[in-house]
């Protein structure tokens, strides 16, 4: 072969190999979050008794969440992961500091040095901080994890000092999720094309759905569905905190997600599937038009289309109250606040909940 033929082969080599690079595609960062934790679950041979229990409420979750990423909802495939990945995160980092989690000194040691790594992290979260965060939902998340940090930081060493160090630490280590929380909506972050959702201020609403979770909390519901009342709780007592952060995407998660939580605790309703399934079609259009970006709301009409596959009478009843009932008040927290009576009696405000998040 004469030297010119040799150096257009050459060439052509190069360019081939370079447009091979160029249509390679770029790793999928949620399938590989996903991934690697399902690999964590698999592969995790730890006999400790809390492991088993947190691997044991963690497998079907995270199952649920690879499911409906073959079905290409990400956004509820984020969602489920992002409830998951800090109680993982936490089991993780006390597996992999047996002196701190057996020894207090170790402990108090490991809290003091993660104190200064976490410095940044510890500090009141302003607004505006996940601003260029998009799509909505992804802003969202982060949002709802930015406090999380000081919070458990600040739980971590009396739960330490007043359970055992173990315990502490697991807390600890949940800080430290929660800052990488944060990071990975941040990497999540991709231009949407539309406008952010005008998320406005809540208290009026939150106030109002706590209201009916109160005046719901009578026995025998109250007994029967303790557990739910207090989730529900949970979750508007961390809408509440962050919306007077000024973290409205977050605090709009939280309240819709409550109002979810909040439904088969309210008086049974006869179930229409097809006015269900008619009314969410509506929503999806509604949802699709326009120049907003309405990813936040989106996630329940994934959830809603995910339940009405499912077919059975708990799932029906999950649809419904997410075209009956999440979704109107996604809409209704974009527009205008409607004006507030004022209130003729004092009142007392009951939490149901248990400390800090659960």
């Amino acid at each position: 072969m004469t030297r010119p033929a040799a150096a257009v082969l050459s060439a052509l080599v190069v360019c081939l190999s370079a447009l091979g690079a160029r249509t390679e595609p770029a790793p999928d960062r949620l399938t590989a979050e996903i991934d690697r934790w399902a690999a964590f679950l698999r592969t995790n041979a730890s006999k400790d008794e809390e492991w088993a229990q947190v691997k044991q409420m963690s497998e079907p979750i995270l199952a649920r969440a690879q499911s409906a990423l073959r079905d290409g909802r990400r956004l509820l495939a984020l969602q489920r992961l992002a409830a998951l990945e800090g109680t993982l995160a936490a089991s993780a980092w006390v597996q992999a500091r047996p002196a701190a989690a057996g020894d207090e000194a170790a402990f108090e040691a490991e809290w003091k040095r993660m104190g200064e790594a976490l410095h940044d992290r510890l500090t009141a979260p302003r607004g505006d901080a996940l601003a260029a965060v998009t799509p909505a939902l992804v802003r969202a998340v982060g949002e709802a994890a930015l406090p999380q940090a000081r919070v458990y930081y600040d739980a971590s060493l009396e739960y330490g000092r007043n359970t055992v160090p173990a315990s502490g630490l697991f807390y600890l280590g949940a800080a430290q999720a929660a800052a990488e929380l944060v990071d990975l909506s941040r990497s999540l972050s991709t231009p949407t094309g539309k406008e952010a959702p005008p998320v406005r201020a809540l208290g009026v609403e939150i106030e109002a759905l706590e209201g009916d979770v109160l005046a719901a909390y009578r026995p025998p519901a109250a007994i029967a569905s303790h557990r739910d009342f207090i989730t529900t709780s949970a979750a508007l007592k961390e809408a509440r905190e962050l919306d007077a952060a000024g973290l409205r995407y977050g605090a709009l998660l939280r309240y819709l997600q409550a109002s979810l939580r909040f439904a088969p605790l309210r008086p049974a309703v006869p179930l229409d599937r097809a006015r269900t399934a008619g009314r969410l079609r509506e929503l999806d259009v509604q949802l699709a038009s326009g120049s907003v970006d309405h990813a936040l709301g989106r996630l329940f009409l994934e959830i809603a289309q995910e339940a009405q596959a499912g077919g059975t009478p708990q799932d029906e009843a999950t649809a419904a109250a997410i075209a009956g009932d999440v979704l109107p008040r996604y809409f209704a927290a974009l527009a205008p606040a409607k004006p507030v009576p004022s209130p003729s009696e004092p009142r007392v405000t009951v939490t149901l909940v248990r400390w800090p998040y659960t």
